[in-house]
């Protein structure tokens, strides 16, 4: 192993991801390939031992001193612990005689150009803006204290009528209220694989959110994308799978904004953890430390797609990234998300995440809930040179733009109308509107998967004369308070997220205090009823005729000997501000044991807020069915019921994988802090080595597939026809959103029911995991029909990230379609070659 010393020179950008000017003082490198690096330090010499990995580097000096630029190849994840270490593996790609001046801003924060969809809407903004004074266009882009419980505020401009914006939270529903819907989850939404649900979804509940004066819904939710299996806030998102997750946040932002209200992606960018997520007690928050590939291929994507539907606002995150916090980096909001990805609209702060003044330049537009570092200081920063004015002038028209985008300025409510104090009397605006009942009930059947069904034991076969139901999830929490977490009995202090640095106990994964419909915290808002298992299933056998026995409370119920079928009814809860503890708890592994051990009919329902394993009992012989019921929403109970008894077929599948053990998951835990430090780091080696991709990659048995899920019927597949519009990359169109690509395949319904199935198209990309997701269609199709389902492969679906050119590109190789019902379950196959 050589040693090659450099010696910083300047710095031209952010620390860990900018163009940095060293003086080579030791050589013998040639050809040397990069991967692990050990860095000594001593005053502004920085000494790296290089072994190998990325791309090769040539390294050619004979007379020290030489200058060399030296550009970002990957991550060095032991690196991370100093502003002023470099935080990357480097390519030499040119020398260089040392300029008089090294510019001191490597990612100026780009001028929105209103391109596309946003052409008017910025044609608007700019004349608003141009009529402002300093001050007003300060006002724009912080929070204030308003007489609302919006989650935040912006000034207002009185003496042009411009009324400001409420933002306000959102995940199944408008949030510390009343008289609005509770919709299902995300992670349901993930469940159904539905694009058309999911838009239907995101525009009667933005609906809700405009007819409460909210302007900006703080949804939906891509990062965390789930890289621990634990992570608290998992169940806010879509899948673990940056495409799904990426299809169905760009419907649910279409829809959003269809209905006229702000859409805000967040959390910008790699936030999967709650552990350590801020700074407490002088403890940092947790640094992300992710290489450029991963980022793009993984974490990166979602946001792509939400950019290119449109979305008028993305969140910045609390979490550091490669050691700066996301919400100052310069690299990800200037560099990534408005030049890379072209990004019009404005990036908001996370609550409170702000740590200085330079975050303006950084790229921040709007800060929450209050003035944060910026208030009065901005204006002065202006004033005295240090953010240049045309920068906050481009906040507001940024923010202005995304009010004009979605016709808030034509017919919008006052802001936050809507949204009072429940504890005082207030006048009562009721979101609801009676078109969206539909959406509700048919999302929450979307989003049950069933993943065990011996001996066709679903659905009753005849309706059952006497049904048992045990567990503390089938009944409703004994209050209803607009918190969910108190609902089922916990008990928080302000921060939740202290939990991590002992002050606080972590809760139970089951919640037991009763049913639940979603996670908690933030994303979780008061339902207006919820139908829950028990009564749903009461109001079936008043209907019928028939007998219910239940027992709620006992960990070993008895049992009737006359009964026809047991139902058991568990949950796993989530929160933000917490991450689980486990994937299972004992108290309710013993339930359906005691109760499988005493029924020969035992079917099992989880609601769970993320991953929930059943390897515990899932090969019992008396247990015959099992459901992952997730979060359903307020429709939980006559959802479930209709699935039961077979008025509505099983048409979910897993937004993940559902292992046999903990230790099947890599990563499985979030990062922690070593003993003495302050400085929590999180280094992401496994890459886009996550979920079915590293179970594919290791050859690891998972208890159910990524995409997995049965049906009442059985679906066949046949005649895969693949074609390429061109097999030579360099011949074809450089459009990443060209179609390279188009595949067809044939689903039959050979059983006795109409069903629907989620035909699923995978790609197996040369020098990447085994397969990865690139497609998904949703049919229904008539017992005895078939359906020909196609798909689109662009460009970006078949390319890699080149971390030298800092690009996308295609490879030279084989590249493997595969089509079929699961991650695992892939009868159809074609495989062609692409030359560059």
């Amino acid at each position: 192993m050589r040693v090659l010393r450099l010696t910083s020179i300047a710095n031209s950008g952010w620390r860990c991801w900018g163009y940095w000017v060293y003086r080579v003082e030791e050589f013998g490198l040639s050809r040397q390939e990069i991967s692990d690096i050990e860095v000594q330090q001593s005053a502004s010499t920085i000494v790296l031992n290089l072994p190998r990995q990325c791309a090769s580097v040539t390294y050619e000096a004979t007379t020290p001193p030489l200058l060399f630029k030296m550009r970002i190849c990957e991550v060095v994840p032991d690196m991370m612990w100093s502003t002023k270490l470099l935080c990357l593996a480097l390519q030499v790609t040119s020398s260089f005689s040392l300029p008089a001046e090294i510019p001191t801003e490597e990612y100026p924060s780009p001028q929105g150009t209103g391109k596309g969809i946003w052409k008017d809407a910025y044609a608007k903004a700019q004349q608003f803006v141009d009529r402002l004074t300093l001050e007003e266009k300060v006002n724009v882009t912080r929070g204030f204290a308003a007489d609302n419980v919006c989650a935040g505020n912006t000034g207002t401009i009185p003496r042009l009528g411009w009324p400001g914006l409420c933002l306000h939270d959102a995940g199944n529903g408008v949030r510390a209220t009343d008289f609005v819907n509770s919709y299902p989850s995300a992670l349901h939404v993930g469940a159904s694989w539905d694009k058309n649900l999911t838009y239907q979804r995101g525009y009667y509940m933005g609906k809700e959110f405009k007819a409460k004066g909210v302007n900006v819904l703080l949804g939906p939710n891509v990062g965390p994308l789930g890289r621990t299996p634990l992570g608290g806030r998992n169940w806010e998102g879509f899948s673990v799978d940056p495409y799904l997750t990426g299809q169905l946040s760009a419907e649910s932002i279409i829809g959003h904004q269809d209905a006229g209200v702000i859409a805000n992606v967040k959390h910008f960018i790699a936030n999967e953890q709650e552990t350590y997520r801020r700074p407490y007690f002088g403890i940092e928050a947790v640094s992300s430390n992710v290489d450029d590939k991963t980022l793009h291929e993984y974490y990166l994507w979602p946001f792509v797609d939400s950019v290119r539907a449109g979305v008028a606002s993305v969140m910045c995150s609390y979490n550091r990234v490669n050691g700066t916090y996301a919400c100052e980096n310069s690299k990800l909001m200037n560099g990534l998300l408005k030049t890379e990805l072209e990004f019009e609209g404005f990036v908001l702060l996370d609550w409170n995440a702000q740590h200085n003044l330079e975050s303006a330049n950084a790229g921040l537009d709007m800060v929450m809930p209050m003035g944060g570092f910026w208030g009065e200081n901005l204006t002065m920063a202006v004033e005295n040179g240090t953010v240049k004015d045309e920068r906050v002038t481009n906040m507001a028209t940024r923010i202005l733009a995304a009010w004009y985008l979605v016709g808030q300025d034509v017919d919008f409510p006052t802001p936050g109308i809507g949204m009072k104090n429940l504890s005082l009397p207030h006048e009562q605006v009721d979101a609801r509107i009676p078109e969206s009942g539909p959406t509700l009930l048919e999302g929450a059947i979307a989003g049950h998967v069933l993943v065990k069904n011996e001996n066709n034991s679903l659905p009753f076969a005849q309706k059952p004369k006497m049904t048992s139901v045990f567990g503390y999830d089938a009944t409703v929490a004994k209050t209803k308070n607009t918190d969910n977490l108190f609902q089922l009995g916990y008990t928080s202090s302000p921060e939740m997220g202290q939990a991590v640095l002992g002050t606080e106990e972590h809760f139970d994964q089951a919640a037991k205090g009763g049913t639940i419909v979603s996670g908690g915290r933030a994303a979780a808002n008061s339902p207006p009823y919820i139908s829950d298992p028990l009564s749903a299933i009461q109001q079936r056998a008043a209907k019928d005729g028939s007998w219910v026995n239940w027992d709620l409370s006992s960990s070993n119920p008895d049992v009737n000997g006359a009964t026809d079928v047991c139902l058991v009814f568990i949950n796993a809860m989530a929160t933000e501000g917490w991450d689980r503890d486990g994937l299972h708890d004992d108290f309710s592994d013993a339930l359906v044991l005691n109760v499988a051990s005493q029924c020969a009919n035992t079917i099992v329902t989880i609601h769970a807020a993320g991953i929930r394993l059943v390897d515990q009992w899932i090969e019992h012989p008396n247990i015959t069915a099992t459901i992952i019921a997730h979060l359903p929403g307020q429709d939980s109970g006559e959802a479930l019921v209709k699935l039961l008894y077979g008025e509505a077929d099983f048409s979910g599948k897993l937004p993940y994988t559902l292992a046999k053990n903990e230790s099947d998951y890599t990563p499985y835990k979030p990062c922690g802090l070593e003993e003495g430090s302050k400085d929590p780091q999180c280094d992401f080696t496994e890459g886009v080595y996550l979920d079915y991709r590293s179970f594919d990659d290791r050859d690891v048995t998972p208890r159910f597939e990524f995409g997995y899920g049965l049906s009442y019927t059985e679906f066949e597949y046949s005649d895969l026809l693949v074609k390429v519009a061109e097999t030579s990359a360099s011949a074809a169109d450089d459009d990443l959103w060209s179609t390279f690509a188009t595949v067809q395949a044939t689903v039959s319904n050979v059983g006795k029911r109409d069903g629907e199935e989620v035909a699923q198209l995978y790609v197996a990309i040369p020098n990447s995991p085994p397969k990865q997701l690139r497609g998904f269609e949703k049919v229904k199709i008539s017992r005895g029909e078939f359906a020909d389902i196609p798909f689109e492969l662009t460009r970006r679906d078949l390319s890699v990230w080149d971390v030298v050119k800092q690009d996308w590109a295609l490879q030279s190789g084989n590249y493997t379609i595969f089509v079929g019902s699961g991650s695992r379950t892939l009868p159809l196959q074609e495989s062609f070659t692409i030359e560059v």
